[in-house]
C-alpha cells in the first residue's frame, strides 16, 4: 500500500505494517482533478466531524461524505487515504478507496462509493478483495451507493446548518426544553422565539442528533414531528 502520512511524507509498505496509522487524518494520495467539459463533479466538502475538507469526485461521493459526517458514530473521515496494490491473475491491480472513517469506539472503516448499477464484475472483484484485506486487520468495509429520497434531500438541507456558528447556547437550551414533548417543528420553534432566528439552531440540533425527527419517510418541514433525543452528539 501507499499513503501520505500526517507529516506529509509518502510511505510504502504492507497494510499489516501500517494498519494502525491514523488514516482518518491522512492526505489524499492523488489530486482531485477538474477540467472543462468534465462529466463528473469534483470538489471539497467541509466535514463538521473532523473540521476539515474532504474531497469528492461525484455528487454521489459528496452525499456519501455528508452521510458519514452526519453519522453520530463517526468521529473523523478522510478521502482517498491510501492506494492498495496487489498481484492476481497474472496482472497488477491498484485500488484507492474513497474514504477512511474512524468510529467513536476506535474501529477503522474503509468506504467505497459506487451506485449498484455501476458495479460490474471487475469492480465487484476489487471491492471483494478490499473487504478481505480490511477484515485481516480488523477494519470494516462498506460499499455505499446513492442515498434514497427523501433522506438525501433532508440531509442536504440539514448540512447547511452543520457548522458551530449555527449553535446558540441559550436558544438550544430552550429548544431542548420545548421538545421534551414531541411536537411540530414550526410550532416548537415559535414557542422559543422568532421563527427565523430560532430555526438555524433547531436544524443544527437535528444535525447533531440532539433533536430527532423522521428524515426517511418524507420531506422535513414545518409539520414534521420533532422530539428531544435520548442522547445527543457531543
Amino acid at each position: 500500500m501507499g499513503f501520505v502520512g500526517v507529516d506529509g511524507v509518502g510511505q510504502l509498505g504492507s497494510l499489516v505494517r501500517y494498519w494502525d496509522e491514523p488514516f482518518e487524518r491522512a492526505a489524499p494520495v492523488r489530486k482531485f482533478i477538474s477540467f472543462k467539459g468534465q462529466k463528473n463533479f469534483t470538489g471539497d466538502y467541509w466535514a463538521a466531524t473532523s473540521r476539515d475538507l474532504v474531497g469528492y469526485e461525484s455528487w454521489v461521493e459528496r452525499d456519501a461524505a455528508m452521510a458519514l459526517d452526519f453519522d453520530p458514530a463517526v468521529v473523523a473521515l478522510a478521502s482517498q487515504p491510501f492506494c492498495l496494490s496487489w498481484w492476481d491473475g497474472g496482472r497488477d491491480h491498484q485500488h484507492t478507496p474513497d474514504y477512511f472513517v474512524r468510529l467513536a469506539d476506535g474501529t477503522g472503516v474503509v468506504v467505497d462509493v459506487r451506485p449498484e448499477s455501476l458495479v460490474d464484475e471487475e469492480a465487484a472483484e476489487v471491492f471483494a478483495f478490499t473487504a478481505r484485506v480490511c477484515a485481516m486487520v480488523g477494519w470494516q468495509f462498506r460499499l455505499v451507493g446513492d442515498l434514497g429520497q427523501p433522506f438525501r434531500a433532508n440531509l442536504r438541507w440539514l448540512a447547511r446548518y452543520r457548522h458551530l456558528r449555527c449553535h446558540r447556547a441559550s436558544v438550544a437550551a430552550l429548544l431542548r426544553e420545548v421538545f421534551v414533548e414531541p411536537q411540530l417543528l414550526f410550532a416548537g420553534a415559535d414557542r422559543v422565539g422568532d421563527r427565523m432566528a430560532v430555526l438555524p439552531a433547531l436544524y443544527h440540533l437535528l444535525w447533531r442528533h440532539e433533536l430527532t425527527a423522521d428524515l426517511v419517510s418524507g420531506p422535513l418541514g414545518g409539520g414534521t414531528v420533532v422530539s428531544l433525543a435520548v442522547r445527543g452528539r457531543s
